[in-house]
């Protein structure tokens, strides 16, 4: 068991799974405060680095593509705040954060899991029902539908048409794009036989967002029905993952097999696969184990 305990969150390893839990510092944005508590299984997992500041650095897990339906959703333009796989460390705590990336980094190379793209969502997603206003107007999902409603802010020819019942089976895509600068943002669902032709302003099947507190909140909307679409994996017809460093054990971590298992080790690192560091790690999870 590996824990890290930051005003920034909590992050607990036990082997299996990452459990993050997100502190009560007032810099946590209102996504990762909704989200709650996440269980990150060990497979969704690509890597986790520890970047090191002055005053504080970063803890942050790198997933595998196509793992987490609100990293699909979000296509990582999710800003640091909101962005629930990295915590904030501070600089008295970095041998800690160092010790856990080592304990994932162990796990990771001991069960062979590979940095690949994967076929389908390791992650659920958030709970539904999920709703969020923000921007000119306030979109919901109750796991079947979209719904769209306007406020007065709303472009009257959008506006015009009411409110927007889009059934899951209907949308084709989603799209979450942050205000930058100038520029707003906006969550927008591609609808089946439905071209988009209008900026998201004047899209009924669209929300526009201007930049405020609320917005990310919109981007857990866009990833509760990411999640319940066609896995993009599934529309390529062809997912290309790298075979496993290691095969895990089927029978239990019997003390034949972490032999086998440290001789492999030393046969990758002979061989250039895993570079001294990695090696290192690997070997004293392995003789943990023995």
């Amino acid at each position: 068991m590996a824990e890290i305990i930051q005003k920034d969150g909590t992050w607990a390893f036990d082997g299996d799974a990452l459990r993050l839990t997100p502190g009560r510092d007032k810099n946590i944005g209102l996504l990762r405060r909704e989200l709650g508590e996440l269980i990150v299984p060990l497979g969704a997992l690509a890597g986790v680095s520890v970047e090191q500041g002055r005053k504080s650095g970063r803890l942050r897990l790198r997933l595998r593509d196509g793992a987490d339906p609100l990293l699909q959703a979000t296509g990582g333009r999710l800003g640091e705040a909101n962005d629930p796989y990295q915590l904030t460390v501070e600089s008295d705590r970095y041998g800690v954060a160092e010790y856990f990336a080592d304990e994932v980094r162990g796990a990771l190379l001991l069960d062979g899991v590979s940095p690949g793209p994967v076929a389908g969502y390791l992650l659920p997603g958030p709970s539904l029902p999920v709703s969020a206003s923000a921007g000119d107007g306030t979109a919901s999902f109750d796991g079947e539908r979209v719904r769209l409603e306007w406020n007065w802010k709303t472009e009257d020819a959008k506006a015009a048409g009411g409110p927007r019942t889009i059934p899951v089976t209907e949308i084709t895509a989603v799209e979450w794009q942050p205000a930058a600068g100038l520029e707003n943002g906006h969550l927008r669902f591609l609808v089946r036989g439905a071209p988009v032709t209008a900026p998201p302003k004047y899209d009924p099947n669209a929300v526009e967002l201007w930049g405020f507190k609320k917005d990310p909140l919109m981007a857990l909307v866009g990833a509760a029905v990411q999640a319940r679409l066609p896995h993009p994996a599934a529309e390529e017809g062809d997912v290309r993952q790298d075979p496993p460093v290691l095969d895990k054990a089927a029978d239990g971590d019997d003390h034949d097999t972490l032999l086998r298992r440290l001789r492999e080790l030393g046969d990758l690192h002979r061989d250039g696969i895993l570079t001294d560091d990695e090696f290192a790690v690997a070997k004293q999870a392995v003789l943990k184990r023995m």
